[in-house]
C-alpha cells in the first residue's frame, strides 16, 4: 500500500512538472530535458533563463526613474540581463549603465527611447518581443546592427545574446586636425556607417589611439570602422562612422565575439 502511493505521488509530480514546463509527455518519458531554455525544479521565483527568452516574470507595480535604488531596481537589473539586455552590476542602482540597457530594451519594444519604468514597459518585461530579425537566413553566430532603431544584437546559435544600445556614424561631414604620424594632419570624411555585409576581422585590447579619437576595445570589421567602447553614448547618431558601445557592453563584448562573423549593418537613422 506504502509503494503504491509513493509511486502516485511520483506520477503526480512529474505531471505537474510537465505541464509547468510545457514538454510533451514523450520528452518527459524519453528522458530529454522537460525544458530546454529553463530549470527543471518548478520554481515559483522567475526563471533563469537564457537570454532572448521570456521566461516567466511577474512584474512589480511600482514606478521607477534614473536614481531610483532598492530591491524593485534589483528585479529589473535581473530581468534586462536575462533577456540579453546588460544593466550592469544587478546592485539596485539605477544608474547608467541600466539605463542605455532600459533603452536598448524600449526600442527593440518599439516604445519610445526614455528612463521611465512603469506599467506599458512592465508589462513588455512580462511578454518581451525579440529584438526583429534583419537577416532571416544569416549565419547563426552573427551581429546585426540596426541604423533605424539605434540598436546591436548579437546572435549566438541564432538566439540574441547580447543586445545594446548603440550610436552610429552622425552623417554630418568632418574636418579634424590630428597630430598624427609626428605631424600634423588634416582628416575628413562623411561620418556615415555604411550598410553592407562584413566580418570582424582584427581587434585591440583596452584604449586604442585612432587619428579620431580614443576607441575602447575596439573590434573592426569595415576598415577603420568598429564596435567599440565610449563615454557618450547618445540617443542619436554621434560618431564619426564606428559603432559606439556604452563602456560596460564593450568591456564584456570581445570575450563573445571572435574573429570573422558576419556584422550585417542595416537600416537609415531618421532624425
Amino acid at each position: 500500500m506504502a509503494r503504491t502511493r509513493r509511486l502516485a505521488v511520483a506520477v503526480l509530480v512529474t505531471l505537474g512538472t510537465v505541464i509547468a514546463s510545457g514538454a510533451t509527455a514523450a520528452e518527459a518519458a524519453s528522458g530529454v530535458a522537460l525544458d530546454r531554455h529553463a530549470p527543471q525544479a518548478v520554481t515559483f521565483a522567475p526563471a533563469r533563463v537564457a537570454p532572448g527568452d521570456p521566461g516567466v516574470f511577474v512584474a512589480p507595480k511600482t514606478t521607477l526613474k534614473l536614481g531610483s535604488k532598492g530591491a524593485v531596481v534589483k528585479q529589473l537589473q535581473a530581468r534586462l540581463k536575462e533577456l540579453g539586455y546588460l544593466p550592469g552590476k544587478i546592485d539596485g542602482r539605477y544608474g547608467g549603465a541600466t539605463l542605455t540597457a532600459v533603452w536598448a530594451f524600449r526600442k527593440a519594444q518599439g516604445l519610445p527611447a526614455s528612463s521611465k519604468i512603469g506599467t506599458t514597459v512592465w508589462r513588455a518585461l512580462e511578454n518581451p518581443k525579440p529584438p526583429r530579425v534583419l537577416v532571416p537566413n544569416g549565419k547563426p553566430y552573427r551581429v546585426e546592427v540596426n541604423l533605424t532603431t539605434q540598436l546591436m544584437v548579437l546572435y549566438r546559435n541564432n538566439r540574441p545574446t547580447l543586445i545594446s544600445h548603440i550610436s552610429s556614424g552622425s552623417g554630418i561631414p568632418y574636418v579634424e586636425w590630428a597630430q598624427w604620424n609626428g605631424k600634423r594632419q588634416r582628416f575628413s570624411g562623411d561620418a556615415r556607417t555604411p550598410t553592407g555585409d562584413y566580418k570582424t576581422t582584427w581587434r585591440r585590447s583596452g584604449w586604442h589611439r585612432s587619428y579620431l579619437g580614443q576607441l575602447y576595445n575596439p573590434i573592426f570589421f569595415n576598415g577603420g570602422i568598429a564596435l567599440h567602447g565610449a563615454y557618450s553614448v547618445p540617443l542619436y547618431p554621434a560618431s564619426h562612422g564606428c559603432v559606439r558601445l556604452p563602456m560596460h557592453v564593450a568591456e564584456v563584448l570581445p570575450d563573445l565575439l571572435g574573429t570573422g562573423v558576419p556584422v550585417h549593418v542595416r537600416g537609415k537613422f531618421r532624425r
